[in-house]
């Protein structure tokens, strides 16, 4: 499957999460959700972090852009749905490594996890405030040493796709996935859309409805995008 650019920034069309098991079975890398936050405001690093990894379509942006480039089987993938779908698959066989949230919820994680999953095998846990280019880079060390199958780092965009970056460079044989705000929402402090907004991709809707302030920093960027995607600038 080859990746497909926007605005430089590569993503690749999968047609469901199958697509991406298979697709790891063949090759390791970063999982990264690509929306259109991510497109629009793409840099050098940022493209340089996320075209030489597994870029998927983690937002309607990113899909609407696909299928206007003639993809219309792509599908949206939640990122927040797709780390669990990996422990289900894997926590029989496969060691795993998590990163971030506060230490609270790290904690409530790890335990809901264990819960869920008994013969589940997390190598190694830490919350995601790390404190200087010291507490950086003993876990980067601590990655290499314990050599999880499966990282899963929630920090957000772009502090936890540099990190894996660095993490990856040490230790490459790994399937590694950036989470944002993944484990808040697993462990029930943050909320999601209701699933008839789910359903029908209007998610982002929703936010806005229930956080209008949102528009200013997330709606106007949205905004933007759409009117760069009808011109064909992306």
């Amino acid at each position: 499957m080859n990746q497909v650019f926007l605005n430089g920034v590569g993503v690749y069309p999968f047609a469901s999460e199958e697509e991406i098991f298979d697709y790891l079975e063949q090759r390791k890398g970063i999982l990264v959700a690509v929306n259109a936050e991510k497109i629009l405001h793409a840099t050098d690093e940022t493209r340089s972090t996320i075209n030489p990894n597994i870029g998927y379509c983690d937002g309607i942006g990113a899909i609407w852009a696909l299928k206007r480039r003639g993809y219309k089987n792509c599908v949206k993938i939640p990122g927040c749905e797709l780390w669990l779908k990996i422990v289900a698959r894997y926590h029989g066989d496969k060691g795993f490594y998590l990163v971030g949230g506060k230490p609270a919820v790290i904690e409530k994680t790890v335990a809901q996890l264990r819960q869920q999953w008994p013969d589940i095998n997390i190598v190694a846990y830490r919350d995601g405030y790390l404190k200087g280019d010291g507490e950086r880079q003993a876990l980067i060390d601590d990655v290499a040493a314990k050599r999880p199958d499966v990282v899963l780092v929630a920090m957000g965009s772009p502090k936890q796709e540099l990190l894996m970056h660095d993490m990856q460079a040490r230790h490459p044989h790994a399937i590694y996935q950036g989470l944002g705000g993944s484990f808040d929402v697993y462990t029930g402090n943050v909320e999601r859309a209701p699933k008839w907004w789910l359903d029908h991709n209007l998610e982002w809707a929703y936010r806005f409805i229930r956080q209008p302030k949102r528009i200013i920093h997330r709606g106007i960027p949205l905004l933007k995008f759409v009117w760069k995607l009808v011109r064909n600038k992306l």
